[in-house]
């Protein structure tokens, strides 16, 4: 046993040798992008608002702020995904995507007709769904961060910073996707914008629910007056309890939705499981003239009862 002692000492010592090093590297590396980060904004500082409109435009925005694709559905997913593809990204993405299954279609000796409009549906379905997921999980990401970020904007306020610098602090002391935000936020109230409008600004760019809570809050106090830091602790206590009740009520339906993910795999999985393991089982049936659309209709019926207990699980609050 002591040779085999001796090889696993050597390795792990060997190992953790190279994990120092490799460690000390990566450490020296982040610290050397941190430096040249810093150093290019100090760069930057003659054009101060370059900066912002390079941020904007890789986020398919103008250089004012404003939405520039034709699609405005599409510019604002695009935005609250906070891809950086730019303006022709998702476009280029599109064609490329709608392109390339055409051209396989017509390799395989489809129809010209059924191949564009497949290419077509294929090409705007897929980007889309990518840019739904992205962008509802970037809102789920800000709403966990939210609280924090309101806190800190009480804790600062309440010391005497004014509004900017705490929102700066934010951005600063924060990570993305609320950090960035926040950033974004800042640079515009320093470049002119108004507080209201950068606000609204943020919550169009974001599109989570508990966000409008603290635009129209930051709304009121800078046209009516009063305590910005006791308003905002208050509505941060009330975005916890609606993420505290949000987390309820997704743990009293995770039944259903468990029950609809279920019902819903299961005939597609017994439907391989049976073509795997007897081939032949629907051999006699296959070619009846009825079973194919019988079996369509059933897919569709099956989809509206999926959408139907979707819908039965899925609460706004």
């Amino acid at each position: 046993m002591q040779p085999y002692v001796l090889l696993a000492l050597l390795f792990a010592a060997f190992f953790l040798t190279f994990e120092a090093i490799f460690l000390s590297f990566a450490r020296c590396t982040a610290t050397r992008r941190d430096l040249k980060r810093r150093l290019a904004k100090v760069d930057s500082a003659t054009e101060p608002h370059a900066e912002l409109v390079k941020i904007r435009r890789r986020r398919s925005l103008s250089a004012t702020g404003e939405y520039t694709m034709r699609l405005v559905w599409l510019n604002r997913l695009v935005v609250q995904s906070g891809v950086a593809w730019g303006v022709t990204g998702v476009p280029l993405l599109i064609v490329l995507l709608a392109i390339g299954l055409f051209v396989l279609l017509l390799m395989f000796g489809a129809n010209a007709v059924l191949a564009l409009l497949f290419a077509v549906a294929w090409g705007m379905g897929i980007p889309v769904l990518l840019l739904r997921v992205l962008a509802s999980r970037r809102r789920r990401k800000f709403e966990a961060q939210l609280p924090d970020a309101v806190d800190i904007l009480v804790r600062s306020l309440r010391v005497g910073h004014p509004v900017t610098a705490a929102i700066r602090l934010v951005g600063r002391e924060l990570p993305d996707p609320i950090g960035a935000e926040f950033r974004v936020v800042a640079d515009e109230l320093t470049y002119g914008l108004d507080l209201e409008t950068a606000m609204t600004n943020l919550s169009t760019r974001v599109g989570q629910q508990d966000l409008a809570l603290l635009v129209v809050a930051v709304s009121i106090q800078s046209r009516s007056g009063g305590n910005l830091a006791e308003i905002l602790g208050s509505l941060s206590k009330v975005i916890r309890d609606r993420q505290r009740m949000r987390l309820k009520a997704k743990a009293l339906s995770a039944e259903g939705r468990f029950s609809a993910l279920v019902l819903s795999i299961l005939p597609f999985a017994l439907f391989g499981v049976l073509w795997v393991i007897a081939p032949s089982f629907y051999g006699a049936v296959w070619d009846v003239a009825f079973v194919k659309p019988l079996l369509i209709a059933a897919s569709l019926w099956m989809f509206i009862g999926d959408l139907v207990m979707y819908r039965m699980v899925k609460f706004d609050i």
